[in-house]
C-alpha cells in the first residue's frame, strides 16, 4: 500500500456504501442504544452481503431497543421473520376523502403453506403480505 503522507485514508476514499454501512453499524453496536431507533431504507447504497450484516445488526440490537425500519428490499425482509414485519398500508375511509393508517401482521402460520416455497420476499413482492402502493 502506497503511503499518501500519513497512516490513514480520508473517507473520500470509501464508496457511499461503505460510509453508510460505518454509520449503521455506529448507530447499531452502541453499548447503550437509545430506547427507539427509526431508520428509513438502511439498505440503499449496501452491497448484498452487507444487507445481510445489517440484518443481524439489526436483530441484535432489537433485543435492546425498539427498532423501526422503512424498507422496499426484498433482500432485506429475506432475512426477517413474519413475526419481525409489520406491515402498514393507508387505506381510504369508505365514504370519506379521509385515509387511514392500517397495521398489519401476518402469523407464521398463516404463511406456513406459502413458505415452503417461497421466501418472505418473494411473498411481499407478490403482494400476498400487501404493503404495495395503490391508486385510489
Amino acid at each position: 500500500m502506497e503511503r499518501i503522507g500519513h497512516d490513514y485514508r480520508d473517507a473520500f476514499y470509501l464508496s457511499d456504501g461503505a460510509l453508510r454501512f460505518i454509520c449503521l453499524a455506529t448507530l447499531l453496536l452502541q453499548p447503550e442504544p437509545p430506547g427507539l431507533i427509526l431508520i428509513d431504507e438502511p439498505e440503499l447504497g449496501l452491497h448484498p452481503s452487507a444487507i445481510g450484516l445489517l440484518a443481524e445488526l439489526l436483530q441484535d440490537v432489537s433485543r435492546a431497543s425498539q427498532v423501526i425500519v422503512a424498507t422496499q428490499s426484498v433482500t432485506l425482509v429475506n432475512h426477517f421473520t413474519p413475526r419481525d414485519l409489520v406491515i402498514v398500508e393507508r387505506a381510504k375511509e369508505s365514504g370519506s376523502l379521509r385515509y387511514e393508517t392500517i397495521f398489519k401482521r401476518k402469523t407464521e402460520g398463516e404463511l406456513a403453506e406459502w413458505l415452503e416455497d417461497y421466501s418472505l420476499g418473494d411473498l411481499w413482492e407478490k403482494n400476498l403480505l400487501g404493503g404495495r402502493p395503490t391508486h385510489a
